[in-house]
């Protein structure tokens, strides 16, 4: 039988799908499952969206340009200037979701050897995607007790060789809410610019600050402005990840042409996302972004909460996204969270979580840790909580007792 690549066998699993098949087979069972471990929204997607679904009058779902519809493009580059991002359609390229856009950048930017420093933990799919095309991540790892900001810039300088090609931030950061600071910023754009390297900055969860700071983008650091690739999704702000529709944005001439020589290949990004996606940017009222984000607010809460009031667990506050990363009394959160699905459960009800080693390059990393999604609603939080503290009251790997 033909060997498979090298390649395949070196890419990373999902953190936050591999475990699917177990929660499968627990719900076939008729086990509830609160699915803690996605950042699958369940808020409603705009009204005037679902509307724009209804309403497709074509008689041909024909291909869109490589680059997306340019009316898309317009109105994307609107909703940024409401963000003092100062960008036109021209440098908005339409992908298959924020994935695509991490991908083709780095398929764009870096060769294989290439390096790119990462702080840590980070999602998954970077990782992912940097095996894919050849590059070498390089991780500055942040730790739980610090809050997950990000270490002294001389230790990142260090880290930098002739191979070091971009630094890529989450910013607010999937897995941890955690959001940069001005200082730390300012800080990666000096390094940016005094070594010529690209700065990808995912900000997929601009909507979602807390700490009452202004949004800074990486488009808003001065003097690097043609060394920033952005990239964006529809999916979290607008609870549309089924539409698979993103972008990346750059001023950067060479890096948009040879992007879309990728783009092509693929021909173009799928027609009735955009449509819809371009209907949301459109229709979707102030109101109905402040109560999601008022919604996400007091989850946030709730959520952190509950979960350091359970003996034994820590949670750092986030203050963007809606995602937070845990300290479990566990030995290995890889086994806890399968056993969770295939061994546990309590009055017909489990959680399923992502475990946190996944989020790290190293396997000695993330070992008592988990990310934990508040996308689901206050009264699931709660019943998930309730039945998590039960878990860990049971768990044979548990390395605090906590049952009092």
């Amino acid at each position: 039988m033909p060997q498979t690549s090298l390649r395949g066998l070196s890419m990373p699993a999902s953190p936050i799908r591999k475990l699917a098949p177990f929660a499968n087979q627990a719900e076939a069972k008729g086990i509830k499952v609160y699915h803690l471990n996605i950042g699958q929204p369940d808020i409603k997607t705009p009204a005037v969206a679902l509307e724009s679904l209804k309403n497709i009058k074509m008689d041909v779902l024909a291909y869109t340009p490589s680059n997306g519809i340019l009316s898309l493009r317009q109105k994307l580059a609107n909703y940024y200037h409401k963000f003092n991002i100062d960008v036109t359609a021209d440098d908005i390229i339409i992908t298959c979701g924020g994935s695509e856009a991490v991908n083709f950048t780095f398929m764009t930017c870096l060769d294989p050897g290439d390096e790119i420093i990462v702080p840590e933990p980070a999602y998954a799919n970077y990782t992912a995607f940097a095996v894919a095309c050849g590059a070498v991540v390089k991780p500055v790892v942040s730790t739980i007790e610090e809050g997950f900001h990000l270490p002294h810039i001389d230790q990142i300088e260090e880290m930098i060789t002739p191979r070091t090609k971009g630094i890529l931030i989450c910013n607010p950061n999937n897995p941890t809410g955690y959001l940069y600071s001005r200082d730390e910023l300012n800080q990666i754009r000096d390094l940016v610019k005094k070594y010529d390297l690209f700065l990808f900055s995912d900000e997929v969860y601009r909507e979602f600050c807390y700490s009452g700071a202004p949004y800074i983008s990486a488009f808003h650091l001065k003097g690097i402005e043609n060394n920033v690739v952005l990239f964006d999704s529809v999916s979290k702000r607008y609870s549309e990840c089924g539409l698979r529709v993103g972008a990346l944005v750059s001023k950067n001439e060479d890096v948009k042409k040879n992007v879309m020589k990728f783009c092509q290949a693929r021909l173009c990004p799928p027609l009735i996302g955009q449509m819809v996606a371009e209907a949301s940017i459109d229709g979707t009222s102030d109101e109905y972004m402040l109560d999601v984000y008022k919604e996400y607010e007091e989850r946030r809460k709730f959520l952190i909460d509950g979960l350091n009031r359970i003996p034994g667990v820590y949670s750092p506050i986030p203050m963007g996204a809606f995602y937070t990363v845990a300290r479990l009394p566990i030995d290995d959160s890889e086994v806890f969270c399968r056993w969770l699905l295939e061994d546990f459960q309590y009055e017909g009800q489990t959680v399923m979580l992502a475990p946190a080693r996944g989020f790290y390059t190293s396997d000695a990393l993330g070992k008592d840790e988990v990310r934990i999604a508040y996308a689901i609603s206050k009264e699931d939080l709660a019943k998930a909580l309730f039945v998590l503290r039960q878990a860990l009251e049971v768990y044979p790997g548990r390395t605090v007792d906590i049952r009092k």
